[in-house]
């Protein structure tokens, strides 16, 4: 479990209930002109006209009164001075549209869900985020960058290969993303950890793959049944590799997988399934079972009393499913066939079957991954004279630099960005 953003709408799971078809099929095709209209309606006092706009089912949630409450909260916040443009985010059923507006006193991101008929689902509001700057290891002039598309069949998802341009062949590496939403940059409120990663390895002569996680570009589509860690991550992360092994610029024998978090994870069980791999990069990666790591890290963050016993008592079901469970309530937000796929698995065991480098990364300041999972990969591995381990004592989860206790409000300060000496690391293990 990691801590994330409300990363485009904690994932308009809540949004799903309320698609209803009606509305001009132009409208449909063009959600950000929608949304763009409905904000306009907003901050022009036309509430009456924009509660039209609502799918039938959250109508009554926006009413011409309610919106006037939010409308008066807003004027509070000064005269508008700019309104950005709009970035749609195709979830399938709904189209998230986000529009960033600069008032005189704050920025804020509305984010407006257009459903299939061109209806607004939701209206959110949330503060705006600094505009990302290159750290100062990137060197832009050092790599290309180019959009592809990882897989072939159903889950076909965008991704950006950075590509050093100063010899050919090069190493490649995949970065594989925690479970959950998110975006290939790895946008954590005002940082882009992914992204960081990318052009600085690129910057070093190292080509990045990074794409939309599944559980982003098809949200609608993955609720709607249950599916398992493979479905969620690995598939997803063995098409990666094969889309880097057919580019003519990429060393086909030296691909590496860096996962962080669950995606560290679940990195040896991807190896496994490529088969062909040169090494794999855990960081901040849980090291053992993900209900007894879902149960550690309430109990590092202090959580007490009722809510710690709900999560001890979830994780003493998962222990006990059985595959005739496979029907049983979700447990952690997750379906029976999701943990009961996970029965047995045992992240540093099976690291340890691989006859691949590894390279287990960790920051000491980390509050959702705690360096007691660090140490459980150093002591699952023990043995093994090709993995490295590495600690960074002032870093974050993210690896991003700061004193005292971490919190998630850190990852919402700009200019936050992964420490350079994780890149040294990085490029160290894959050119020794």
């Amino acid at each position: 479990m990691s801590v994330k953003p409300i990363r485009v709408l904690c994932l308009i799971l809540c949004a799903l209930a309320c698609l209803s078809p009606s509305l001009a099929l132009a409208q449909a095709a063009d959600p950000s002109g929608t949304a763009k209209k409905a904000l306009d309606l907003f901050l022009a006092g036309k509430f009456a006209d924009l509660s039209q706009m609502f799918a039938p089912s959250t109508k009554d949630k926006y009413t011409e009164a309610d919106l006037s409450k939010l409308g008066a909260q807003v004027k509070a916040w000064g005269a508008v001075e700019n309104i950005g443009p709009p970035s749609a985010n195709d979830m399938g059923l709904v189209s998230v549209v986000t529009i960033p507006v600069q008032f005189a006193t704050r920025s804020i991101d509305f984010t407006l869900p257009v459903n299939a008929s061109g209806q607004i689902v939701q209206l959110f509001m949330r503060p705006g985020q600094t505009p990302w700057q290159h750290p100062d290891y990137v060197k832009p002039a050092a790599f290309q960058s180019r959009e592809v598309t990882v897989g072939t069949d159903e889950w076909k998802l965008p991704g950006t290969l950075t590509i050093p341009v100063d010899k050919r062949p090069v190493p490649a590496i995949v970065l594989v993303w925690d479970r959950g939403p998110g975006d290939r940059d790895g946008t954590v409120y005002a940082t882009k950890i992914f992204r960081d990663l990318a052009e600085g390895l690129s910057s070093r002569g190292i080509a990045v793959l990074r794409y939309e996680p599944r559980a982003s570009k098809y949200a609608t589509k993955m609720g709607a049944s249950p599916y398992t860690i493979d479905d969620e991550l690995v598939h997803d992360a063995v098409a990666a590799i094969a889309l880097l092994r057919n580019q003519p610029e990429i060393d086909g024998k030296r691909i590496f997988v860096a996962g962080l978090g669950v995606g560290g994870f679940i990195a040896a069980r991807i190896a496994a399934d490529d088969g062909h791999l040169a090494g794999l990069i855990m960081m901040s990666a849980p090291a053992r079972p993900l209900e007894d790591w879902y149960v550690e890290t309430v109990e590092s963050l202090g959580v007490t009393g009722q809510q710690l016993e709900a999560r001890k008592t979830a994780a003493a079901k998962v222990k006990k499913l059985d595959p005739g469970d496979a029907d049983a309530p979700a447990l952690f937000g997750l379906s029976a066939p999701y943990w009961l796929d996970l029965k047995g698995y045992d992240p540093s065991a099976e690291a340890k079957k691989l006859n691949i480098p590894l390279l287990v990364l960790q920051g000491d300041r980390d509050f959702q991954v705690i360096p007691k999972e660090y140490d459980a990969w150093k002591s699952g591995l023990a043995g093994r004279r090709d993995a490295a381990f590495k600690d960074f004592p002032s870093l974050n989860h993210y690896f991003i630099a700061g004193e005292g206790k971490s919190t998630e409000q850190e990852y919402r300060k700009p200019g936050g960005h992964v420490a350079a000496a994780v890149i040294d690391e990085i490029v160290r293990f894959v050119n020794p």
